[in-house]
């Protein structure tokens, strides 16, 4: 490419719009958005089996549990497709031969899937706050005593457990376009992508072993598993939420600087790498 070509943010974001684009064309999209969504909303004909917990903390688990589930699949396998139609159709070939760098093509594909796993994000929390309200409203009236100090749910919290979620779907999408960047096949990022995730969700094991091991190599290895991944388990933040505990803004403010921070390591990776593919 000439030296006389700037990187350009005005491209980054015309890829990222195509990328929004093609993406809410996708069935995957509009079906695990009408799935949470409704699993959310139907939260409150499964209030019977609750196992023992109030139905507002039930309630609200049950929709942590779904926006997490199915924001988890979205970000993996939508970034995955999204970046392979590219090289399966050669399109990144044409697109590539004008003037756009490869870090352009990353940051653009990116940014669409980050606006997309916002508007899933936006829907699913907003149903969720939609849902307690209506039920929180209707326990207010039956049993007002239990509510003498105003309601029990922090609302403010479960839109900050959306915002958090919505930064873990981010860091992984762009984990998943580290994989696709050498990957040769969509199937093969997609189950690397969440072998990877499930270890990012075990990875506090590793920080307990590394603590508690006392053979060198052993506590070695534990040690550095539990550096190269992050720990998901830092944006687990529902448990409190459902209990009726506000989240404290310094954990919030902590657990959207190390998600920050990992997600700008994988978007470097995932260009570094992509630079050095043959398409």
């Amino acid at each position: 490419m000439s030296a006389s070509v700037r990187f350009s943010p005005a491209r980054i974001a015309v890829i990222a719009e195509l990328t929004v684009l093609e993406a809410v064309r996708q069935r995957l999209f509009g079906a695990l958005l009408v799935l949470a969504a409704g699993m959310i909303a139907g939260a409150q004909l499964l209030r019977e089996f609750n196992f023992g917990s109030s139905e507002l903390k039930f309630i609200t688990d049950f929709g942590f549990g779904a926006v997490t589930l199915f924001g988890t699949i979205l970000a993996v396998v939508t970034a995955a497709q999204l970046f392979f139609a590219e090289i399966e159709n050669r399109t990144a070939l044409t697109l590539l031969a004008k003037p756009v760098f490869r870090a352009e093509f990353v940051l653009g594909k990116f940014a669409g899937v980050a606006v997309v796993l916002a508007l899933f994000v936006v829907v699913t929390t907003g149903a969720l706050v939609t849902v307690l309200w209506m039920r929180e409203g209707a326990l207010m009236e039956v049993a007002p005593e239990a509510f003498e100090r105003g309601r029990l749910v922090h609302y403010g919290s479960v839109v900050a457990f959306g915002a958090l979620q919505w930064l873990k779907f981010a860091a992984i999408a762009a984990l998943t376009l580290v994989v696709a960047s050498f990957a040769n096949t969509n199937l093969y990022s997609v189950v690397i992508s969440f072998l990877i995730v499930l270890i990012c969700h075990l990875q506090y094991l590793a920080q307990e072993s590394w603590q508690k091991l006392g053979s060198g190599l052993a506590r070695g290895a534990a040690l550095l598993l539990a550096s190269v991944f992050p720990n998901f388990q830092m944006f687990s933040v529902g448990d409190r939420i459902a209990a009726g505990q506000p989240i404290d803004p310094a954990v919030l403010g902590g657990s959207a600087a190390y998600g920050g921070l990992y997600l700008a390591v994988f978007l470097a990776l995932a260009i570094h790498l992509f630079r050095r593919r043959e398409i």
